[in-house]
């Protein structure tokens, strides 16, 4: 396929997952019910964004001549991607890029988020046929000439060992942090709790950790999270919440809490569990872009600073085509490929 006809078909698929079709439909039920976490919320959130953010048509332009893709792939690739399931339609965004220079995807999909992908693909598919080659569902990834793989640190020493001597992008644990100063307004800590909690806090990209200088005034925080009290009402949320709150109060430890949607606990380490928002104090004016020096060994495991020296708030999980996980441009990694 040409890179006008890619295009299109990626055009064809916004406008797809924009509309009310009943097959969709049935799709996105479906999703959310092999995985509670999905809820229609978020299926949503994340699909309206891929499709007006990635798969605009003026956009897929601009990244194709910015990138000098060719208009043909003369020797088109096998790229094994294995993919994450925390976030509905996670791995979108590495087909994308594989699809759009030109080389051939075989994807094997998270089990927690399959349903959607292979729909979409199966879409493409039916569109144009020309697809077919394009996109190819797999259990194993043997025989590729490159791989993508996205998983946990545990996971990614799996992929070092079989990928390894491949050329490859393997993905490992990471999320982000925020910065204030306590001068935010009401409506920048709104913002601040979407970074928090879409999508349940499951993400790379959603803050799990505050730096906020000594003294900070926590309330008017706590106020803004009262958006998110629905999530007491999700079973399995809920049973995270009340697991962490029950640890804290057997351990005696001082916890903060609005009563529904998180738990604050002053803690260095920037991965707490589920429901549960890690702050620490900054004592020195913030004198630099980042606002504070994260340790060294964490510069690796942020995803995104939001904030002071940061994303806006609120921006978190609204990534641009062209913001690429971990810093490592996908879609330069895979024009290489054929160079």
């Amino acid at each position: 396929m040409k890179l006008n006809e890619r295009i299109d078909v990626l055009v064809w698929l916004s406008s797809y997952m924009l509309s009310s079709e009943t097959e969709w439909l049935a799709a996105k039920e479906k999703a959310f019910s092999a995985n509670p976490w999905f809820i229609p919320q978020f299926i949503d959130l994340s699909v309206q964004h891929i499709a007006r953010s990635f798969l605009n048509k003026q956009q897929l332009g601009q990244i194709a001549v910015s990138y000098s893709i060719p208009e043909e792939t003369l020797q088109p690739k096998r790229i094994g991607i294995v993919m994450a399931g925390n976030l509905p339609l996670v791995g979108f965004h590495d087909l994308l890029c594989t699809f759009l220079t030109g080389h051939f995807a075989f994807i094997k999909p998270s089990g927690k988020d399959d349903v959607l992908i292979r729909h979409l693909l199966d879409k493409a598919k039916s569109f144009n046929a020309s697809c077919a080659p394009y996109f190819s569902p797999a259990e194993m990834l043997k025989g590729c000439d490159a791989y993508i793989a996205t998983g946990s640190n545990n996971s990614s020493r799996y992929f070092d060992y079989y990928f390894g001597k491949y050329p490859n992008i393997i993905r490992r644990n990471r999320t982000s942090v925020a910065i204030l100063t306590g001068k935010e307004t009401g409506a920048e800590l709104e913002r601040l709790s979407d970074d928090i909690h879409l999508y349940f806090g499951l993400g790379c990209r959603n803050v799990t950790k505050l730096y906020v200088p000594l003294g900070y005034d926590f309330v008017p925080l706590l106020g803004a999270f009262k958006k998110w009290s629905f999530f007491e009402h999700h079973h399995k949320y809920r049973n995270n919440y009340e697991h962490n709150m029950a640890m804290h109060i057997l351990n005696n430890r001082y916890y903060m809490t609005n009563g529904s949607s998180v738990l604050l606990v002053e803690e260095k380490a920037l991965f707490p569990p589920i429901a549960q928002l890690n702050y620490e104090y900054y004592e020195s004016p913030l004198n630099d872009k980042a606002g504070i020096d994260l340790p060294a060994a964490a510069n690796n495991e942020v995803q995104c600073v939001v904030g002071e020296g940061g994303l806006p708030f609120g921006q978190a999980q609204f990534p641009t085509l062209d913001s690429f996980a971990d810093g490592i441009d996908t879609i330069a990694f895979l024009l290489n490929l054929s160079r």
